[in-house]
């Protein structure tokens, strides 16, 4: 083994001994949490390594790094998850390789990826992005829409083609009621997807928890937990 696959192999046996214990706490299951690994600014030579390491799931949140990634590890048995704010001209590319997009927030972005997506001939499963910071604008500071616009959002994705809605997705607010509330926030996502299985009862996944407090994500019910740096590491900043 290299030293950076030694490194990740170690990184993530301690997050897998993380998520096992806040699965044994909960009273869960742990095949009931999939780890998604957030390989954002890494290389496709961390990737490779990974699904060596046996990762299955991987998030990218720029198109731009995601694309030639994604592109270099075709041959791999990835799930691939766009997990960043999108642009409605990023669809096209988007759906050439992820399978998952998890930051589904408004409906031009809905229709734009079902429209790529139809051309593609692929079926993109979809995330509704929740914005528990969501103030009068009804959106969030890092994207998302509030928990007031799910439900038209869904019933459109439901009803487009070459889309399938599969669940809701937040990041854990830096402003608001929230703020600092990480297991109160995730909560919060758990009792909108509950509602949100009333009328779409495949809907069943809830994507919430990184590296900081996946434990108050898995202790609220999360299905998928989006871990980056305690994997991966800290990259220095440039410059």
């Amino acid at each position: 083994m290299t030293d950076r696959k030694d490194e990740l192999a170690g990184n993530l046996a301690k997050v897998e001994e993380r998520i096992a214990r806040a699965c044994a706490d909960a009273g869960r299951a742990r095949s009931e949490v999939t780890l998604i690994v957030v390989t954002k600014t890494y290389p496709a030579s961390d990737v490779r390594m990974l699904s060596e390491l046996g990762v299955r799931h991987v998030a990218e949140n720029k198109d731009q790094d995601a694309a030639p990634k994604a592109a270099e590890c075709a041959d791999l048995p990835l799930t691939w998850h766009f997990v960043g704010q999108l642009q409605t001209n990023k669809a096209r590319s988007v759906v050439g390789y992820a399978d998952f997009v998890q930051s589904v927030d408004r409906d031009r972005l809905v229709t734009s990826l079902s429209k790529e997506a139809e051309k593609a001939g692929r079926e993109i499963g979809c995330l509704i992005q929740v914005a528990l910071d969501a103030g009068v604008s009804g959106r969030g500071e890092r994207g998302g829409v509030g928990p007031g616009g799910i439900e038209e959002l869904a019933g459109l994705v439901a009803a487009s083609p070459g889309v399938r809605l599969d669940g809701l997705m937040t990041v854990a607010p830096l402003t608001g009621e929230y703020a600092g509330r990480e297991r109160a926030a995730f909560q919060r996502l758990m009792d909108l997807s509950t509602d949100l299985r009333r009328s779409h009862p495949a809907a069943t996944m809830v994507s919430a928890g990184m590296s900081a407090d996946l434990e108050q994500a898995v202790a609220a019910g999360a299905t998928h937990v989006r871990v980056g740096s305690a994997v991966l590491g800290v990259r220095p900043r440039l410059g």
